[in-house]
Parts: C-alpha cells; structure tokens; sequence
C-alpha cells in the first residue's frame, strides 16, 4: 500500500512517498542531526533512507523533488546523492535520482549566499535543464526565459521539462502508479512582480492525490508558503472553479507550524486565520485529516522558546489542535512522535479507507516542553 514517511529532523523537511508500485519518491533533503552530539534526538537521516533503499536492493529514487533552496530542505544534500554534473558527486555509495523536480528559482537564483546542498541541487537541475533529461521545472517566469536565452536556449525548446501551476505534472498517472501531482505554486506572474527571489512564497506546492481501491486521498504538501502565497493559490484555484485540488486527508503544514502561514499576527493564544487560509483548513481538510507538524515541539505558554520568532508557534498549533479537533483528525509534531523523548519517522498508510497512523510502537503522553536542541526556521 502507499505510504508517507515523515522524519523527525527538528525544523526541516524530508518525506519519502512510497507508492503502491514500488516507486520511491523523496520531498526534500535535509541532515540536520549533529552526530557529535548525544542529546541530538534528530534521527540520522542519512541511515535511515539507506536502510530503507537496501531493504528492497535500490540505490536510487525514482523522484527527487525539491521545493526550494534553504538549508533547512537541501543541507547536505552534496554529500548524499549521485549527482551527475561533476564527478565529485559521483562515488560509491551515493544515491541517484531518475527524476528531479524544482521550482524556476532553484535555476535562476544566484549562487551565492547558497549552502553546499543548495548549490549542489542547483548546478544538477540546470545541467540536467540544458542537456534535457530527468528534470521538471515548476513555472516559467521571466527570468527563466533570460536564463535560457543568456545559453542560446529557448522556452519553447524546453516546454516538455516545464510545468505550470495548475497542471498536472507528467510522470506519475493514477492508472499506472495510483497516483497523481497537481502543481499549486509557483505562479510565474508572481515572480516576475517580485524585484527580489521570494524562496518561501514561490516554492514548489502540490496535491499529491493517492488512489487505492477506487478510492483517493489527498496529500498537500505545503513547502514553506505563507499566508499570502496560500491567498494567492486559493483566490486563483477558486476562480478555476477546482476547489478539489485544494481538498486534503492529510495536509503537510508549511513552515513548521509558523503563524505566518496563517495570518500577520501571532495571536495572544491562537492566531487568526485571514480569510482564505481559514477556508483552506477549515472547509477542504477532510473529516478524520491528518495534520503534520515537520517541526521541533511545541513551546509552552510562557517559556523562552514561546517568545521566540522562529516557529513553531504555540499560537498557530493550538488553532490547527482546534480544527482537528473539530474534525475528529490528529495534529502531529515531528518531533514530539510518538513521545518527545525518542522521536521516530511518522508513517502514514493510506488505503480503501484513507489515511491513518501507523501505530507500530506504544504512543505515550505527548510532554511538551521543547528538547534542549538548536531550533532552526
């Protein structure tokens, strides 16, 4: 059966989607533990997807997908993957990729200032743009237009390894592999608005719709876009009149539950959605839907890390505890499963009867005083 596979990496984002098929599919990379560290309770990502990959005698994804350039879902990426613009990325043991997907940005932002992972991604997704294979690049704003111009290249000549917000991306159908991407963000027009490279609010953004059995769930993954950029997907989905695409069993939160996905104001005890976000969350998340926290846990009311603006925000998960609530679903922090203590991957399976937990280990009381651990936005 299909499944996601959420790791527990502080303030970072990785998932590995299995598919019914055997396909391997991985949203982001990031190795955050500190391995000279004791009480680093993130898990060593590296090992566990190796593991995992010689488990079925693999050594490569069938998808890489990376939704934007910050650390937090790229650091380290140059040391684990096969990457085939330069052989310094191509020894033994690395791990390879059939297919890479990136936002326009990951082509056009400037390297400098980027994190060795993120310059790594970015150097294989424009080599593999320019010799036209196993690349899919998500908009084509302006400055995509230039980069290619500025290389004798065309759009046009390019067309097959773009996709644009509100298509379905190729690849992956529902009648071969039980599953199907649909593109919210990035918009082109808003990046050609913006004079500067807005990483957050032109990541990559998809419904991931899982098929089993006739019956589909739906997956947001949210990347890091806040409120204004969900304003932006929302407004134009509903002006398409496919508010489906919005619909969601189990929504992977943007930003690590930070209030600005929500609203501008943090709120004294839960912050306030604006208008079409609250639609988001409140009509399209599914009875029985699963929220997920990629985070460190939630801070208490009143300690140091409550004060702190980088998330997660106490205000924030208390509205999204609320609306599960509301909706008999669960709200999970990454690093508060399944105790806080000794946090380990979430699995999500999803069948004929949806999404659920997979409950493969005792569940005790969620404490939630944060772990003495660097916090990282």
């Amino acid at each position: 059966m299909p499944k996601l596979t959420f790791y527990p990496l502080g303030n970072a984002d990785t998932c590995l989607i299995d598919l019914a098929n055997g396909k391997k599919l991985l949203f982001d990379y990031s190795d955050e533990r500190n391995p000279n560290d004791d009480d680093d309770k993130r898990i060593d990502l590296p090992k566990a997807l190796r593991d995992d990959l010689n488990a079925v005698k693999r050594d490569y994804y069938d998808l890489l997908a990376i939704t934007h350039l910050d650390d937090d879902h790229t650091c380290k990426a140059d040391e684990f993957f096969y990457l085939d613009h330069a052989k310094k990325y191509q020894g033994a043991g690395r791990i390879k990729i059939r297919e890479l997907w990136v936002p326009a940005n990951v082509i056009t932002e400037s390297r400098l200032g980027l994190e060795p992972g993120a310059q790594a991604i970015q150097a294989e997704a424009r080599h593999r743009l320019e010799k036209c294979y196993g690349i899919q690049v998500f908009s084509r704003p302006a400055k995509l237009k230039k980069w290619l111009e500025d290389r004798r290249l065309t759009l046009e000549s390019r067309s097959a390894f773009i996709t644009d917000a509100g298509q379905v991306a190729p690849d992956f159908t529902l009648a071969v592999d039980g599953a199907e991407f649909f593109g919210h963000s990035p918009f082109a027009w808003r990046q050609d608005k913006n004079t500067v490279i807005d990483r957050n609010g032109d990541s990559l953004v998809v419904q991931l719709t899982l098929e089993v059995a006739g019956v589909q769930t739906k997956v947001m993954l949210g990347s890091d876009v806040d409120h204004t950029a969900l304003t932006d997907i929302v407004t134009i989905t509903k002006l398409h009149k496919n508010e489906a695409r919005l619909e969601a069993d189990v929504w992977k939160l943007p930003h690590h539950s930070s209030y600005l996905t929500l609203g501008p104001e943090r709120g004294d005890d839960e912050t306030e959605p604006v208008d079409n976000v609250a639609w988001l969350f409140e009509d399209q998340l599914q009875r029985g839907g699963i929220i997920v926290s990629t985070s460190w846990p939630i801070p208490t009311e009143g300690s140091d890390e409550d004060e702190s603006p980088q998330p997660p925000h106490r205000q924030a998960a208390n509205y999204y505890k609320r609306i599960v609530g509301e909706k008999d679903g669960e709200y999970i922090v990454t690093m508060e499963y399944p105790r806080e203590g000794a946090p380990r991957p979430l699995v999500i399976e999803v069948d004929n009867r949806k999404a659920r937990v997979k409950r493969s280990q005792s569940v005790g009381a969620t404490a939630l005083t944060p772990v003495s651990a660097p916090r990282a936005g």
